[in-house]
């Protein structure tokens, strides 16, 4: 009898919720039969009766799109849209449509810009430190190996890997990169991807580098998937690359990493090119290392100009997704889409867009792979860019083009040039020499490598310092709103999925 009257009483609450939100009063309005105004009555009565999932987290997806601001994801939105031929402003991408959401404060402990680095290592830790750094608190000094070693923190992969959860890294950059290293490398220096670039004193001191440290990870079983790029950070000196015969390793220690990490997995799989990825049987390798580029991955408006082919990030993410769905207590899995990043520092929004689409893509492929009772899916940026969306443009107006206004006419600059949508504040899209910005009546400014106009001339782009979106759905989803620190992220995390602190 309490278990019906509970029932009942629930879908009233819920139906009365529906109701309030369609508000039958609204209807008396004038502007009742607009269709902006019935829209928004129809997404206010989605969102009363949306009902939160406080059941354990099996599995989490952390979707991190580096350097992915808000104002990248609205412009990504309109081009979306305008590419598909659909209204571009109206237009959704598959991460908007999470049910929750939050703004995240990016800031370092020393910076108010953050680089990728200590923002991801406040994701995966739960603690804010330095910028330059991986894996260790602000107490920390950069560069200074003694005091690294003295200021690790753990990571909630390795918190994961020891409660025998399955773990994963996916990323389009190398695989000791700042973003996906945060996951497993604690470093006074960002920088020290191999041997290479270690400083010998550091050496002596007894750290290592982030590849190996990669390679030799003592959490668990190990990474069950690592897709990526980066073999030359590796492979040593004398080894030459699959892919570019002209192109050797790094490293100056002798060590061939890849194949330390094949004599370490009888079920391992190492793959490097599209047709091997395809060919991977996940019923038979449950680890898999991949790595399809000696660097980074192409831009994914590149891609298929890659001479040994690569995945996509999507195809990537549906892959792991599968493998790291055998375990039965559940996985947590990295996907970054890192090269968002390295087209802003570009001045190139075109191939930023582009990246940031093909990220929205693994997001949806994502879901489609997993079950939202028991999967929490974040999508989130590890800080902005100075990219801006400014002036008046009509409605339809293309994103990467010329100013246009609500009349279709085109509008002209205090300077008697026309002017784009989007812009830079500071970048290579500045003339150097302090001449007069360009001319662009006769460019084409939505080609893929035309580089958007900027304030202040620098040689790359910088990060921004403003708050960025967390999107979010699945268990404890509703946890992420108002306005939190990046580092708030572990903490649901860990909260959602009952892991135990060690």
């Amino acid at each position: 009898m309490r278990t019906e009257f509970a029932v009942i009483f629930a879908v009233t609450i819920c139906s009365l919720g529906a109701a309030n939100a369609q508000n039958p009063n609204a209807q008396n309005l004038p502007q009742a039969n607009d269709p902006y105004f019935r829209d928004a009555q129809a997404a206010l009565a989605i969102k009363a009766a949306q009902q939160p999932n406080t059941g354990r987290a099996k599995n989490v997806i952390l979707f991190v799109g580096d350097g992915m601001g808000i104002s990248t994801v609205t412009a990504a939105r309109i081009y979306g849209g305008q590419k598909a031929g659909r209204d571009g402003v109206s237009n959704k991408l598959n991460m908007e449509t999470l049910p929750y959401g939050a703004f995240s404060r990016t800031y370092s402990h020393d910076s108010q810009v953050t680089d990728s680095a200590p923002s991801a290592t406040a994701m995966t830790t739960g603690v804010k430190t330095i910028n330059d750094v991986l894996g260790v608190s602000s107490a920390v000094k950069l560069d200074d190996c003694a005091s690294a070693r003295a200021n690790e923190v753990r990571t909630v992969f390795e918190m994961a890997e020891n409660a025998g959860l399955a773990t994963g890294i996916v990323t389009t950059t190398r695989v000791t990169h700042a973003t996906p290293a945060a996951a497993y490398a604690h470093t006074a220096d960002r920088d020290w991807e191999s041997d290479a670039v270690m400083p010998a004193a550091a050496k002596a001191a007894g750290c290592t580098d982030i590849a190996l440290q990669l390679v030799t990870w003592p959490y668990g079983d190990g990474f069950e998937m690592i897709l990526g790029a980066g073999r030359n950070k590796l492979t040593p000196t004398d080894a030459v690359d699959p892919e570019y015969a002209n192109t050797r390793g790094e490293r100056t220690d002798g060590r061939n990493l890849i194949q330390e990490w094949q004599r370490r997995y009888n079920d391992g799989a190492y793959v490097w090119n599209k047709a091997q990825f395809d060919a991977l049987d996940m019923k038979t390798h449950h680890h898999v290392l991949g790595l399809f580029d000696r660097n980074d991955m192409q831009f994914d408006a590149d891609r298929a100009r890659d001479p040994a082919g690569e995945p996509s990030l999507a195809e990537m993410t549906t892959k792991a997704i599968a493998n790291l769905s055998q375990d039965a207590d559940g996985f947590v899995l990295m996907v970054e889409g890192a090269r968002i990043d390295h087209a802003h520092h570009a001045g190139n929004a075109a191939r930023a867009l582009e990246d940031t689409l093909a990220f929205d893509a693994a997001v949806q492929a994502a879901r489609a792979a997993t079950n939202p009772a028991e999967t929490l899916i974040i999508v989130t940026a590890d800080h902005s860019h100075v990219l801006t969306l400014s002036g008046y443009p009509s409605r339809n107006n293309p994103i990467l083009g010329k100013m246009n206004d609500v009349s279709l006419k085109p509008v002209i600059a205090g300077d008697g040039k026309p002017f784009t949508t989007l812009g830079y504040a500071n970048g290579p899209g500045a003339p150097r020499d302090g001449s007069p910005r360009a001319d662009l009546t006769n460019v084409d400014t939505t080609a893929l490598d035309f580089k958007q106009q900027a304030l202040v001339p620098f040689g790359g782009e910088t990060h921004g310092g403003e708050d960025v979106a967390i999107f979010a759905g699945g268990p404890w989803a509703h946890l992420f709103s108002g306005v939190v620190d990046e580092n708030y992220i572990f903490h649901v995390i860990a909260h959602a999925t009952a892991l135990p602190r060690n």
